[in-house]
C-alpha cells in the first residue's frame, strides 16, 4: 500500500471514499443506460451478444465488453469505430476493451482518439 505524504487529517475519511465509490458506480450505470439507449438497433444486438459494462478509473470512461464466442468478438471489432463514435458524445477521454472468449486472445484495449474512422479502415 502506498503511504501518503499528507498528514492524517489531510486525507478523506474512509466514509468519503465509501460514498466516492458509490457515486462512481452509480454514474457508470446511468452512462450504461443513457449509452444503450442512445445506439441504434443494431449496434443494441451487438451488445447484447456479450458481456458489456462502464468502468471509470482516473477519470477516463472505459466501455468494456466481453465476447462469449468469436463470431460476436468479430461482429464488435468490425464496429469498433462505431462505438468509438457514440462514446464520444459523453466523453472526451474513453477507451474500449473487447476481450475475446476465454484463452483465444489477449483483450484489445484502443483510445477513442486513436481509432480511424469506418471509412478510413481497410477493406478485410
Amino acid at each position: 500500500m502506498n503511504k501518503s505524504c499528507l498528514p492524517p487529517d489531510d486525507l478523506p475519511s474512509d466514509q468519503t471514499k465509501r460514498v466516492s465509490e458509490v457515486l462512481f458506480r452509480q454514474l457508470e450505470e446511468a452512462t450504461k443506460k443513457s449509452f444503450f439507449l442512445a445506439c441504434d438497433n443494431m449496434t443494441r444486438v451487438l451488445l447484447s451478444s456479450c458481456h458489456w459494462y462502464f468502468q471509470i478509473n482516473c477519470g477516463i470512461l472505459s466501455l468494456i465488453m466481453i465476447c462469449h464466442d468469436m463470431e460476436s468478438y468479430r461482429n464488435i471489432m468490425k464496429t469498433i469505430p462505431h462505438f468509438a463514435e457514440k462514446l464520444k458524445q459523453f466523453t472526451n477521454r474513453a477507451r474500449i476493451t473487447v476481450s475475446s472468449p476465454v484463452d483465444k486472445g489477449i483483450p484489445w484495449v484502443l483510445s477513442i482518439d486513436n481509432i480511424l474512422p469506418e471509412g478510413d479502415l481497410p477493406s478485410i
